[in-house]
C-alpha cells in the first residue's frame, strides 16, 4: 500500500473523530438553545383560557396568579438550569473516574433525549398553569443536570486527545446557538404557531440528540480514539491550568452578565424601521452573537494565537468587561440611570461582531490549552475541571446580569 494511501486514510480517521466530536458538541446545548427558543411558548401555556367564563371578579384574581407565573418564569427558569449546571459539573469532576465514560455519556444522551421526547408529546396535551409551570421546571433541572454530566465528559474524553480536539466540541456548540437563532427567525418569518413551532424545535433536538447517540457509538472503535484513550504517559512536568480556568470562568462571567439581559433589550433606533423593528433584537443581537461566537470558537481550528504561556490571553480575557459599558450606553430600553450614547444602530452591531467573536476565540483557546498544562493522564480530571470553572461562570454571569441590567 502506498504511503498516500495510507496517509489518507489517517487523514480520515482524524477527520471521523474531529467530526464526532462536533457532533456530541452540538448535541450538548442544541437542546438547550432550543428550549430556550421556545419561551414564548412555555409562557403561553400559562395562560388559563378555562377561566373566561367565570366572573368578573374571579377571572380577575386568576389572571393575577397566572401574570405570576409569567413573570417569573424566566428567572425560575435561569435558576433551575445553573443551579443543577453548576453542581452536578463540580460532581463530575470529582467522580469522573468512579463512573465509566461510556454509562456518564451515554446514559446523559438518552435521559435528556426521552426528557425531550416527552416534551414534544406533552405539545398535545391540556395542562393547567401550574402543574405544566411545574413539570416544565423539573424538566430544565433534569436536562441541565445531564447535560452538564455530559459536557464535563466531553471536555474530559476530548482532553486525552491532541488540543485542536477541543475545537470541534466547542464549534459545535456555536453551532447549537446559530441553529436555534435562525429557527426563531424562521418561525416569525413563516408566521407559524407557536404551538406548531415548539413541536418542530422538540423533534428537531430528538433527532439531533439520536445522531449524538450513533456517533458516540461509532467513537471507541476508531483506531486514532483508541491510542490517546489508552495512552497513559508521564511528562516531566507539571504546570498549573489555575489562571485558564479562571480565564475561562470570567469570560463567560462577563458574556453571560451581558447578553441576553443588556443586548436584548436594546431598541432598533432607525427613523424608518418598518418590519426591521421585529427582526432587530432576533437577527441583530440572538443571530449576530451565535454567528460570530461560531466563527470564533471554530477558527481556533486554524489559529491558536496567543500561546497557553502568553499574559496576552488572560490580559486579552480581562479587557472584554470594556464591553458591558458599551452595551449600557446603546439604547437600552427602559433605562433609569445612565444616557444613551450610541444611538445608531451601527454601533450596537459592531460591539456584538467583537463581543461574540472574541467570546468564542477566547474561551475556546483556553479550554484547548487547559488539558494540555498537566500530566497525560491527567488530562481527563483537567478537562472536567475547565468545564467546571466553565458553568461557574455561566452561572455568575447569570447572577450578575440581574445588577447590570438595573445599572442602566
Amino acid at each position: 500500500m502506498s504511503k498516500s494511501v495510507i496517509k489518507s486514510d489517517q487523514t480520515l480517521l482524524y477527520f471521523g473523530v474531529w467530526l464526532i466530536f462536533f457532533m456530541l458538541g452540538l448535541g450538548t446545548l442544541l437542546p438547550w438553545n432550543f428550549f430556550m427558543t421556545a419561551t414564548m411558548y412555555f409562557t403561553s401555556r400559562l395562560k388559563d383560557s378555562s377561566l373566561v367564563d367565570y366572573s368578573a371578579n374571579q377571572t380577575e384574581a386568576e389572571g393575577e396568579h397566572r401574570s405570576i407565573l409569567e413573570a417569573k418564569f424566566n428567572n425560575v427558569m435561569t435558576l433551575c438550569a445553573m443551579l443543577p449546571l453548576l453542581l452536578c459539573t463540580c460532581l463530575n469532576s470529582f467522580l469522573h473516574s468512579l463512573i465509566p465514560q461510556r454509562l456518564r455519556v451515554m446514559g446523559s444522551l438518552l435521559i435528556i433525549m426521552f426528557v425531550f421526547m416527552a416534551t414534544a408529546v406533552l405539545v398535545k396535551v391540556p395542562l393547567e398553569p401550574l402543574p405544566f409551570f411545574c413539570v416544565t421546571m423539573v424538566k430544565i433541572i433534569i436536562i441541565n443536570s445531564f447535560g452538564a454530566i455530559l459536557q464535563g465528559s466531553l471536555f474530559g474524553m476530548a482532553g486525552l486527545l491532541p488540543a485542536s480536539y477541543t475545537t470541534p466540541i466547542m464549534s459545535g456548540q456555536g453551532l447549537a446557538g446559530t441553529f436555534a437563532a435562525f429557527a426563531m427567525i424562521c418561525a416569525i418569518a413563516s408566521g407559524s404557531e407557536l404551538h406548531d413551532a415548539a413541536f418542530g424545535y422538540f423533534i428537531t433536538a430528538c433527532v439531533v440528540i439520536l445522531l449524538s447517540v450513533l456517533s458516540y457509538i461509532l467513537l471507541p472503535k476508531l483506531e486514532f480514539f483508541q491510542f490517546y484513550q489508552q495512552r497513559n504517559q508521564r511528562a516531566e512536568e507539571e504546570n498549573s491550568i489555575w489562571l485558564l480556568a479562571l480565564s475561562v470562568c470570567f469570560t463567560f462571567t462577563v458574556t453571560i452578565g451581558t447578553f441576553p439581559a443588556i443586548t436584548a433589550d436594546t431598541r432598533s433606533t432607525l427613523a424608518d424601521r418598518g418590519s426591521w423593528e421585529g427582526y432587530f433584537i432576533p437577527v441583530s443581537c440572538f443571530l449576530l452573537f451565535n454567528l460570530c461566537d461560531w466563527a470564533g470558537r471554530s477558527l481556533t481550528a486554524a489559529c491558536m494565537w496567543p500561546g497557553k504561556d502568553s499574559l496576552v490571553l488572560p490580559v486579552s480575557i480581562v479587557c472584554r468587561l470594556g464591553f458591558l459599558p458599551l452595551f449600557m450606553l446603546c439604547n437600552v430600553q427602559p433605562r433609569l440611570h445612565l444616557p444613551v450614547f450610541f444611538h445608531h444602530d451601527g454601533w450596537f452591531i459592531f460591539f456584538m461582531i467583537l463581543f461574540a467573536f472574541s467570546n468564542g476565540y477566547l474561551a475556546s483557546l483556553c479550554m484547548c490549552f487547559g488539558p494540555k498544562n498537566v500530566l497525560p493522564h491527567e488530562a481527563e480530571t483537567a478537562g472536567a475541571i475547565m468545564a467546571f470553572f466553565l458553568s461557574l461562570g455561566l452561572a455568575l454571569g447569570a447572577a450578575l446580569s440581574f445588577l447590570f441590567r438595573a445599572l442602566v
